[in-house]
């Protein structure tokens, strides 16, 4: 298995993760430290490990699903399967800059939710080429539907009443 489009998927999914990074650094302010948050809310450490996790997931699924697809000739799905990825990265970067940087939380849960559809989508895409394959690549949008609730619930305890 051949993937070409490696280097290229992981430098924008690198470069989705640096931009989210930036916009992050208000996770360690005392504007998110006084926020409420859920019980679930899981430890600061744990969203590093896993996001660098599913970067490297969607970056090998994607690249393969790219590769497999120019493999067979199918340029139309693979420029379509482009479009939704580059979508979803812009999606994913964007959630980090709402919440952290400008504190639009209720709009930030809303791009969380459509994040996770996205996510969802880019997955069916992918499995839809590759089988069983690129079912790792589900774990993106679990993450991306839970992270939609706990951004929810955020959201819900810090309203102005």
């Amino acid at each position: 298995m051949q993937l070409r489009t490696l280097v290229p998927t992981a430098l924008a999914v690198t470069a989705t993760g640096v931009i989210g990074g930036l916009a992050s650094r208000p996770a360690q302010s005392a504007w998110f430290a006084k926020l409420k948050k859920p019980p679930y809310q899981p430890p600061r450490l744990a969203f590093p490990i896993v996001w660098n996790l599913l970067y490297a997931n969607i970056a090998a699924t994607s690249a393969a699903t790219l590769d497999e697809l120019e493999e067979r000739g199918l340029h139309q799905e693979r420029r379509a399967y482009i479009a939704a990825l580059a979508s979803n990265l812009v999606l994913n970067a964007s959630w980090s800059w709402l919440f952290f940087n400008q504190r639009r939380l209720g709009t930030a849960a809303v791009a969380a939710g459509v994040l996770a559809a996205s996510s969802a989508d880019l997955t069916r895409r992918s499995m839809s080429v590759q089988g069983a394959k690129a079912a790792p690549l589900a774990a993106y949008p679990a993450w991306c539907t839970f992270a939609t609730a706990l951004s929810t619930h955020i959201w819900a305890l810090n309203r102005r009443r």
